[in-house]
């Protein structure tokens, strides 16, 4: 299923409705498709590099409204909505693991936010619902949303721009690293700002 999946996202990238996909796709991904955008960014991008900001435009702002979505969704329909979904992907267990070592903790969940919109770890279905779910402050999500999620299309355009496609296999390789770099910088910001 997520084969044929992958493989229309691909398709669309090549269509002459690749822009209005990248925004659909950039939209649901944020809290309900299982394909992440970069399927469709990536691809129009390293074909386009002349489009790279307007495609980095698109896909942060559908982005950070499909993550609205998923807020929206977490804090009013969770029971009828978010777990069919999170049944469906076998990752309401997961859910319920993240949401019990978060509790309502901001700090953790802007944490979760940022991880999740610069590398997918999370998913960034997961922490839209979760941030729902918790309640945590609409306006702080929807800035960390479009940090996380600008710095990430915009960051891809501009290696995309500058590199072309070979600096994906670079970074992938190091996504680990990467992740742990933000990680270990956000606690250490954490713990400077309550001394």
């Amino acid at each position: 299923m997520f084969q044929r999946l992958f493989d229309w996202t691909v398709a669309l990238a090549r269509s002459p409705r690749a822009e209005a996909a990248l925004g659909g796709i950039s939209f649901v991904e944020s809290s309900v498709f299982p394909i992440p955008a970069d399927v469709l960014f990536i691809p129009m991008v390293a074909a386009r590099p002349d489009k790279a900001w307007r495609l980095a435009f698109i896909a942060s702002v559908t982005s950070v409204l499909g993550g609205i979505f998923g807020w929206l969704i977490g804090h009013y329909a969770f029971a009828w909505l978010a777990v069919p979904v999170l049944e469906f992907y076998n990752k309401l267990d997961a859910f319920h693991a993240m949401q019990g070592w978060v509790g309502q903790n901001s700090w953790l969940i802007l944490l979760l936010l940022v991880t999740s919109g610069l590398s997918h770890l999370p998913p960034m279905k997961v922490v839209t619902i979760l941030s729902g779910v918790v309640s945590f402050s609409l306006p702080l999500f929807i800035i960390s949303a479009i940090v996380a999620r600008g710095a990430r299309f915009y960051g891809l355009a501009w290696l995309l721009k500058r590199y072309g496609t070979a600096v994906l296999a670079f970074v992938e390789r190091r996504m680990g690293w990467i992740v742990g770099g933000i990680l270990v910088a956000a606690v250490l910001l954490y713990w400077v700002l309550h001394l």
